[in-house]
């Protein structure tokens, strides 16, 4: 198994060797690509440096089975080609192709069989925010039919990436020296405030942020749910937390609802009240799956549920689940 990840200096990419090294994944030759700046940086994975190669157009993606790209839009529309030209199946972690009809959008736990049809031989990693989502609303949907979802995120810092948690860090030193934070990543300082917008606004009032979460949960789930997001930007450093409200066909009881997450693939249930035991963000960094609390029925809608979820946005957000999804093509012989 020949492996490439392109970004890989970045906050995913370093993310990947990780990923990669937990789970065993089969590689027998790893390859690590990025741009002219990160060129040359040595990383070390299973006890061997790797150098990171510049990406260029060439023929250095010969011989790879699959490419984790991680580098921003612009970069895997331009380099889309060039990666898969030789075969190599191309799971990319941006937003360049989520939305086109002939790629397919995937979590394993929900849709994994559509990575087996991938026309251009590139599979797209949805939006974080909808993958955590998603994993959870699966083992709903298997109860009842899923009509409108409103969901409030608390996005940690991370999401921005590497650059941006050091930023956090950063600002809540200069205001106890008394200085004036530096604001760079985010749209206003980020510590001890909360910001109602991630991403840019379009013309909904929605940021693209919220646009990404009902489009891409309609692709992922082949359903006609409707979703009504309110993404925030919170000053926590990792993982993501989401407060979901549903609306199924018929009634589901807080007890079905929660035997359902307790057997859902990809969902631990954190739900004791009684010891205060619900997920959060401290806890849940650093960890797979998503984890599911407050579970109760939504007392302005007969036909409603409510719960909390917790996600660390790096790992099931992004990488994890892109190495997820190579784990499934692997154990389908799809690739």
């Amino acid at each position: 198994m020949k492996v490439a990840i392109v970004g890989a200096s970045g906050a995913v990419g370093q993310e990947f060797l990780r990923v990669l090294d937990e789970r065993n994944f089969p590689i027998d030759e790893l390859l690590l690509f990025g741009s002219s700046r990160s060129a040359g940086s040595e990383y070390v994975f299973r006890n061997k440096k790797i150098v990171v190669q510049e990406l260029k157009h060439n023929d250095d993606f010969k011989g790879v089975d699959i490419a984790f790209t991680s580098a921003g839009a612009g970069t895997s529309k331009e380099f889309e080609s060039t990666i898969t030209k030789h075969g190599a199946v191309m799971i990319d972690n941006s937003s360049a192709f989520r939305m086109d009809d002939d790629v397919p959008l995937v979590v394993p736990e929900v849709n994994g069989p559509d990575a087996k049809i991938r026309p251009r031989g590139v599979i797209a990693n949805p939006n974080c925010t909808t993958i955590q989502m998603v994993v959870a609303l699966k083992a709903i949907e298997n109860l009842s039919h899923i009509k409108a979802v409103h969901v409030a995120t608390y996005q940690a810092a991370s999401g921005a990436g590497a650059s941006a948690m050091a930023e956090l860090v950063h600002q809540y030193e200069e205001l106890i020296k008394g200085d004036k934070p530096t604001v760079e990543k985010f749209y206003y300082q980020l510590a001890y405030n909360v910001i109602p917008q991630v991403d840019v606004f379009t013309d909904t009032l929605y940021t693209k942020e919220e646009m990404k979460m009902y489009n891409e949960t309609r692709k992922i789930m082949h359903s006609d749910v409707k979703v009504s997001a309110m993404c925030v930007r919170v000053p926590v450093m990792r993982a993501h937390s989401e407060s979901i409200w549903v609306e199924t066909e018929r009634p589901i009881s807080v007890a079905e609802a929660r035997e359902a997450f307790s057997k859902a693939e990809g969902v631990v249930l954190m739900d004791d009240l009684a010891n205060k035991i619900y997920p959060m963000p401290l806890d849940i960094a650093g960890k797979d799956p998503v984890y599911v609390g407050r579970v109760r029925e939504d007392l302005a809608n007969p036909n409603g549920l409510t719960f909390w979820t917790v996600s660390d946005q790096i790992k099931k957000g992004a990488a994890l689940n892109a190495v997820q999804i190579a784990e499934y093509l692997i154990r389908e012989n799809a690739l």
